[in-house]
């Protein structure tokens, strides 16, 4: 038996409907199964994301620690297991996979330290390096074929600007968003090659286990991958521990770190880029009474130099 969260479940609800409460139904056969066929033995309580279910699990044969992840399969998690495959025969600083099942999206995984998120580091600035230092190390791999695209979701998100910018209630939003877009279609015919994470916030980067060999490490995890351009990555971690005084600090810290800032304007491009992504979204879903996120727009602007 494992007792699934009550937000997990409310999530899944209120996200994925009927496709959600089928999932949450079949959670506790799914990990039965897979704690059975892996030989694993639960060891502590479940751990939980917007969409998936993190059990802490030994492995019977060996006693290594690890942690099943059970997640629906959808456009953003079919591509982790891919993503976590070329990460680490790269050696690019990603959790490493330990097994995965195709049909359920079942996914064996290293066992981190889940009681330190580079999130808890006091020093803000600090954690933003290490923050790039990782990103620097993931974008440089090439994106294996397959994987969802950039170039598919700039083409989504300028399709549905001028609704969502009319849409709006305010209207310096609207200027604002109209901005964004026009400087997402400047870098749409370059919309890049790289293997992104698209989701690295400090949450999503963990400290690995001495009694795996990563003590001292900083690992990251739960990528929603995709092919795409470097600059696409920065929003992150200028919205998570949000501080408005220290976006452009944190804007060019990142770039110099991953080699962006000979052309911090397609970095400040695609960095705008999320901002509209983030908005149409949330038009579509009726969030937000018609405005643009608070600190999404002071990103925008603080980036526009406003």
């Amino acid at each position: 038996m494992i007792d699934i969260p009550d937000e997990l479940i409310a999530t899944q609800y209120a996200y994925n409907g009927a496709a959600g409460r089928a999932f949450i139904a079949a959670l506790p056969e799914l990990a039965g199964r897979f704690l059975e066929e892996w030989g694993l033995r639960p060891d502590g309580p479940c751990m939980y994301g917007v969409c998936a279910l993190v059990l802490p699990v030994v492995r019977e044969a060996d006693g290594v620690p690890a942690a099943l992840k059970l997640q629906p399969v959808d456009e953003e998690t079919a591509g982790e297991p891919v993503a976590l495959r070329a990460w680490g025969a790269a050696g690019a600083g990603a959790v490493e996979l330990l097994d995965h099942d195709p049909g359920t999206g079942a996914l064996l995984l290293e066992r981190l330290d889940e009681g330190r998120p580079l999130s808890g580091v006091a020093d803000v600035r600090g954690a933003v390096g290490v923050l790039g230092g990782v990103l620097a190390r993931l974008t440089a791999v090439p994106a294996p074929e397959g994987l969802r695209t950039l170039g598919g979701a700039v083409e989504r998100m300028l399709a549905a600007a001028p609704g969502t910018v009319a849409r709006l209630a305010d209207a310096a939003d609207r200027r604002l968003l109209a901005d964004c877009a026009a400087a997402v279609r400047e870098v749409a015919g370059e919309p890049g090659d790289r293997l992104l994470h698209w989701d690295l916030h400090y949450d999503n980067v963990l400290a690995g286990r001495a009694d795996a060999g990563r003590a001292g490490e900083w690992v990251a995890l739960d990528p929603k991958p995709l092919a795409g351009d470097p600059g696409f990555e920065l929003f992150p971690a200028l919205v998570n521990l949000f501080d408005a005084d220290e976006v452009v600090w944190r804007f060019d810290a990142l770039t110099e770190e991953l080699g962006l800032e000979r052309d911090r304007g397609r970095a400040r491009a695609w960095t705008l880029g999320r901002v509209l992504q983030n908005t149409v979204w949330a038009v579509e879903e009726g969030e937000g009474e018609g405005r643009i996120a608070p600190d999404h727009a002071e990103i925008a602007r603080r980036l526009l130099g406003r």
